[in-house]
């Protein structure tokens, strides 16, 4: 009889566990404005239709509109990992941004910290890794995240900037075939997937499928990408960087390769800290003001 009553309880449990439906999520400010640098919550739209995203906006005082930074975060294959994942916020490089008059979204993506839901990034193991289609899935949801935020009257409808960690930078890659109205400028520091494969430094899953994937996504780039990386990465570090940086080159792609002084113990954090973000400081100056054309004078 026990058993009998526990399996008449299932739908229920299932009904309580389950995700919102896309009716319940409201997308938008999910708190007031504080510190530092208007700091507020926000949920945003996800490839999963009955999930919204946690985020976290910065921005400058005013009114704007105020040009649009999405800052796309790191991953990992490890699921327990994920589920414990803090809300990233990136507050160096976003004080960085929001001084120079950005408006900075940072969104977490499904499968991740307080926003949950299905991974939807998952590579799958090195023998049958897919990493052009979880590059694919991480740049729909850069994508979902960077649109909801633009339709808001304080962001310009152009001009955004895309910068993106780890495999939020291979995401970030697979986001370059959009339209380069919309988002002018793309920055990945340490762009890959399947490093430290086993939690070894130095060690990729399936390498050869990561450079093959890096150049099928050069094959439809359409927005110049400016790759940075720290001469002590241990995930993907300068050598191999620079392999995917000709591969994704090789097919079309446009993307300036740039090593960056060795930050820390681990190079790969290094957007993460202040030290990293001084180090990158030029790099993304460059990025934020490219040099006006050459006005030529009539014959």
């Amino acid at each position: 009889m026990r058993l009998l009553n526990i399996i008449a309880l299932l739908p229920l449990l299932a009904l309580l566990t389950a995700p919102p439906l896309c009716a319940q999520v409201r997308f938008g400010p999910s708190g007031e404005e504080g510190a530092p640098l208007r700091r507020q919550d926000w949920r945003v739209p996800t490839p999963d239709n009955e999930l919204g995203a946690h985020a976290v906006l910065f921005r400058p005082s005013g009114p704007g509109p105020f040009r649009l930074a999405v800052i796309a975060h790191a991953s990992t294959q490890n699921t327990l990992r994920r589920a414990q994942m803090p809300q990233p916020e990136y507050r160096p490089l976003a004080a960085y941004l929001v001084a120079r008059g950005f408006a900075v979204l940072v969104p977490e993506r499904s499968g991740h910290g307080a926003t949950g839901g299905r991974y939807l990034e998952d590579q799958g193991g090195c023998d049958e890794a897919d990493y052009a289609r979880s590059g694919r899935a991480t740049a729909d949801a850069i994508s979902l995240a960077l649109v909801h935020l633009q339709k808001q009257d304080f962001i310009r409808k152009d001009g955004a900037i895309v910068i993106g960690h780890s495999a939020g930078g291979w995401g970030a890659l697979a986001l370059a075939n959009a339209d380069p109205k919309v988002i002018s400028a793309i920055t990945v520091f340490a762009p890959g997937r399947g490093g430290h494969a086993n939690d070894e430094p130095n060690r990729i899953c399936a390498p050869h499928t990561l450079l093959a994937a890096a150049a099928e996504f050069g094959k439809t780039a359409r927005i110049p990408v400016t790759w940075l990386v720290a001469r002590n990465d241990s995930y993907f570090a300068p050598a191999f960087s620079h392999k995917l940086v000709d591969a994704f080159r090789g097919t079309g792609g446009k993307a300036e390769f740039r090593p960056l002084p060795a930050v820390g113990s681990e190079g790969h954090w290094l957007i993460e800290t202040e030290a990293g973000v001084k180090a990158a400081g030029s790099e993304l100056a460059r990025v934020l003001n490219p040099p006006k054309p050459v006005a030529t004078k009539k014959p």
